[in-house]
């Protein structure tokens, strides 16, 4: 068991070094650099600012040196921001975006599993339907789509909440709402139709026929093994979502990590945009390695594979 726990730890390693190695030298392949504007700089102001950035070295020089950087937790400095450290970008952005994140996963966890197994225990019946009309909607609505809509009903005509900002307690519901939707939506649909497929397994038909309450039935063996491919699917998508969404982040003038990164793509500003690819790609294969940790709980042949190892 310990063995593939760290085997799992030790291919999240490899797989972030591997994406942080790919993107620095896919933003060196690029054409241009960091300084390369419309006007043209003049040659010596250009030297003097690749020599102060260390970008006049021979290219696996650059990779080491922000390899040794990364190892230490140093992003380096934002060459589009004067004294501005792609560290302190992260710390001033990271929080306005993990707060609705962490939001929307609450629901999502929250609302969309149980709303799924419910559906599913009331197959074609009022609450099923009204709850697939729902989802459906939700899957099919845009985030951007739905987050407009919103801030032109609820704060345009209505004046209930506003426009931009997370200044109070219900300039939240709004964010929240269009980054989770979809991903609600599709987690209650995934929920019933993956607690439906194990509702109609032989050994739940055989637990019941052995007397055992409906309750244990669905507690003790039908939900683990419905939860697995929902479980695949949030870790990725927690991931996703607690590390923002620019559009939503725009519609909202939510100062958030993802304007950052936008932003660092239209300045070509190498060490944001490696520094927040970085900080999604750790976070999203932290996901994933939760995901197999989980799965050790909820599937016991792992369990037993682990240990015969």
């Amino acid at each position: 068991m310990k063995r593939y726990f760290f085997k799992r730890f030790l291919n999240s390693l490899l797989t972030i070094l591997l994406i942080a190695t790919v993107t620095f030298f896919m933003m060196r392949a690029i054409p241009g650099g960091p300084f390369t504007r419309e006007k043209p700089v003049p040659e010596e102001i250009m030297k003097a600012l690749n020599a102060k950035y260390n970008l006049d070295a021979p290219l696996i020089v650059q990779y080491f040196d922000y390899m040794k950087g990364l190892v230490t937790f140093n992003l380096g400095p934002s060459f589009s921001r004067v004294g501005v450290s792609v560290n302190d970008l992260i710390i001033q952005g990271f929080p306005q975006t993990a707060k609705v994140g962490f939001l929307a996963v609450l629901l999502i966890i929250i609302l969309g599993v149980p709303t799924g197994i419910i559906s599913a225990l009331r197959q074609n019946r009022p609450i099923d339907y009204t709850v697939m009309f729902m989802a459906t909607l939700g899957v099919a609505i845009p985030r951007f789509v739905l987050a407009t809509l919103y801030v032109y009903i609820f704060a345009g005509i209505l004046g209930w909440v506003p426009t931009f900002g997370l200044k109070t307690p219900i300039a939240y519901i709004g964010p929240v709402i269009a980054l989770c939707g979809y991903s609600l939506s599709f987690t209650a649909r995934l929920t019933r139709s993956s607690m439906l497929e194990v509702l109609r397994q032989d050994y739940i038909r055989t637990a019941r026929a052995n007397g055992l309450r409906s309750l244990s039935v669905i507690g003790k063996h039908a939900m683990k093994n419905a939860l697995i491919p929902v479980v695949t699917y949030l870790g990725p998508t927690i991931a996703a979502i607690m590390t923002g969404s620019f559009i939503i982040e725009r519609i909202f003038a939510i100062p958030g990590i993802g304007r950052y990164f936008v932003e660092g793509v239209a300045n070509r500003d190498y060490t944001v945009i490696m520094g927040v690819t970085v900080l999604y790609a750790s976070f999203y294969v932290f996901m994933v390695f939760i995901v197999d940790v989980l799965y050790a709980f909820i599937d016991p042949r792992i369990r037993f594979e682990g240990r015969s190892r």
